[in-house]
């Protein structure tokens, strides 16, 4: 039978590029002139440390643009508050990966709305799909592009025939 898994990923590489490009525009720009502002990718999460909070909205604008540029979706950023402190200002944003419980669920059940042949599990940090016909796979995979539907980039990952 046909399957493929719905998964919510990204290139690790890619961010760590992006950030560095970020670090580097950020160093270069005539506003952040003189400014102590830098990037630090942590694993998942990148801390972001400028004066003021300010400009810690505009190093936000770079790393979305930068994250985008190299192909990782920007629904990945969960942002945090900023800490304000007399001298420093610093956020950290955590790039999630995976579907957590409640939005596999929320996939699962959007499947089962549309009345189309198929079968979807939860498997760990991914769903599943499986089906008789590959037109209601790929019809799966459309509903779930075009639909407003969970705050996680989705990819279609192990297409099987």
């Amino acid at each position: 039978m046909p399957s493929f898994d719905i998964v919510s990923e990204f290139d690790q590489h890619e961010a760590s590029n992006a950030v560095d490009q970020a670090n580097r525009e950020v160093q270069s720009r005539f506003d952040f002139k003189g400014v102590d502002a830098s990037f630090a990718l942590e694993g998942e999460k990148v801390q972001l440390e400028a004066q003021v909070d300010f400009q810690l909205k505009q190093m936000l604008d770079v790393l979305r643009g930068r994250l985008i540029a190299r192909g990782i979706d920007a629904r990945c950023m969960d942002i945090q508050d900023p800490e304000l402190s007399g001298v420093k200002a610093r956020q950290e944003v955590v790039l999630k990966q995976g579907l957590d419980a409640a939005e596999a669920k929320d996939v699962v059940k959007r499947i089962k709305a549309s009345k189309l042949k198929v079968q979807a599990q939860i498997q760990g940090e991914k769903v599943r799909v499986t089906g008789k016909k590959r037109d209601d796979l790929q019809g799966v995979m459309a509903l779930l592009r075009g639909e407003e539907g969970p705050e996680l980039p989705l990819q279609f990952d192990n297409f099987r025939d």
